[in-house]
């Protein structure tokens, strides 16, 4: 995908944190999540076999079905859900895959600059939880890796 998060990477993080938030219940119809958070069924239904294959959730059909987490929501890293529905959360193209099928790997004057920025990005999205976002802490736990503002901030 590179460069941006898809509506399936987002309604998975949106999924996961209802089914947290409703873990009293055994099994919580996929239906009910839909609802809740204004998600067509069918739309979730999509990315539902990525998550129950990753071990995120179990899934059973029939009466009595719905999904449930495997993990506690500390456990489950936001930069891991993405890439279960999103197959790569590489910041541009060229990175994806690990950046093996760029021609202009060798000489690239840009590609560093990437590289970095895609480690900070993932390194942000793997050390912020489910439990982080449902407690509201994600922004309070991970502080700016590098300083960007000028020590006299009425330059801004």
């Amino acid at each position: 995908m590179g460069t941006f998060i898809s509506t399936k990477g987002r309604y998975a993080i949106r999924f996961l944190i209802d089914l947290a938030e409703h873990a009293d219940e055994e099994r919580i119809p996929l239906k009910d999540v839909a609802e809740r958070q204004k998600i067509s069924l069918k739309y979730l239904e999509t990315f539902m076999p990525s998550l129950v294959k990753a071990g995120l959730v179990s899934g059973s059909h029939g009466k009595g079905g719905g999904y449930s987490l495997l993990r506690s929501p500390s456990q489950i890293m936001i930069g891991t859900v993405l890439r279960v529905t999103e197959g790569s959360i590489a910041t541009v193209a060229c990175l994806e895959n690990g950046g093996v099928e760029c021609e202009r790997a060798a000489y690239c004057k840009t590609l560093p600059m990437w590289r970095k920025l895609d480690s900070l990005i993932t390194e942000y999205l793997d050390s912020v939880s489910l439990q982080d976002l449902i407690d509201g802490t994600s922004t309070e736990q991970a502080p700016c890796p590098f300083d960007i503002l000028p020590e006299d901030s009425s330059q801004l």
